[in-house]
């Protein structure tokens, strides 16, 4: 194969990347924006969950009978602080299931590895679930073992039958493995190409977060009222909010994934356009080269001739 046949498939190569990096790119930008509306959705819904929560610690407020002291799934049970040396530590991570998504993973993971360290636990007390098997090799070679491994759906649908299933896992934690802390760690989406990794504490509430909703303002003279029992009310009203914490993850990190592919797609352009340049300043050098040599062939030949 001559070098010019070689610039050609080289060439026609490059271009048939191009056009796949450009579709990955497009398909990375329409999932940040349906990502972050999901997220962004959840706010409304967030908002009425707290009003309910408002309203049955407003009620235990006046009523002189503080929740704190419900039986069962009051806000005791989730609130309440215990210390390591009575209970085990919970981690959920989410990463990724899919590649080319440049550091995402090991940045989450460096991140959360860091901050674990800091709580000093030994391996009998923390208990982690990977999200997105992309995750496991980064953490297995930190010396963490992982309890268990979900898969990252690829999609918004795919999002809610995931967190259904977690929240299950999650009262399983707390009722069999004696949990008393559950913290999630995922990467926040700041704009189309910029994330960073976040903390959240899921369990227990925070008190200032439980002093702010009975502090909110209701908008008109009277409190709406109930009849269930406060303690089931309540852990209704905190397995939603729960699932919207979940929910809010799940999406902001897919964000924050896509984001990261968008990035190195980006960076996997430009270098396919370089190498473009080159290869086609190469191919008509090479190609003028040959007709040049051609030319002087046909020239020496006519002169030959005569």
């Amino acid at each position: 194969m001559s070098s010019i046949e070689l610039l050609q498939r080289q060439i026609h190569t490059a271009q048939e990347l191009q056009a796949v990096v450009k579709m990955m790119k497009v398909l990375a930008a329409l999932n940040i924006h349906q990502y972050e509306q999901a997220v962004a959705s959840l706010a409304e819904y967030n908002r009425t969950i707290e009003m309910g929560l408002h309203v049955v610690l407003k009620a235990a407020h006046t009523h002189d009978a503080s929740l704190q002291h419900d039986n069962g799934d009051g806000f005791k049970t989730y609130s309440q602080s215990l210390s390591s040396d009575l209970g085990r530590y919970g981690v959920i991570i989410f990463g990724s299931e899919q590649g080319m998504c440049g550091q995402f993973n090991e940045q989450i993971s460096h991140y959360a590895i860091a901050e674990l360290e800091k709580l000093q636990l030994s391996p009998e007390h923390l208990a982690i679930f990977a999200v997105g098997s992309r995750l496991i090799s980064h953490l297995e070679t930190a010396g963490y073992g992982i309890e268990q491994t979900f898969a990252m759906p690829g999609s918004l649908t795919g999002i809610t039958s995931m967190v259904q299933e977690i929240l299950l896992h999650i009262a399983r934690w707390r009722d069999s493995q004696q949990i008393v802390q559950i913290i999630l760690f995922y990467n926040h989406l700041h704009s189309n190409t910029l994330w960073e990794p976040y903390k959240l504490q899921l369990l227990p509430l925070d008190s200032q977060w439980l002093q702010h909703i009975e502090s909110l303002e209701w908008r008109s003279r009277t409190l709406p009222i109930f009849t269930m029992p406060s303690d089931v009310l309540v852990a209704s009203l905190l397995r939603q909010y729960f699932f919207i914490l979940l929910y809010r993850a799940f999406g902001e990190s897919l964000a924050g994934e896509n984001a990261s592919r968008l990035a190195s797609m980006q960076v996997a352009e430009k270098n396919i356009e370089e190498r473009l340049t080159e290869f086609t300043s190469q191919f008509q050098q090479k190609r003028q080269t040959a007709i040049t040599d051609e030319l002087l062939e046909i020239i020496s030949a006519f002169e030959l001739s005569h």
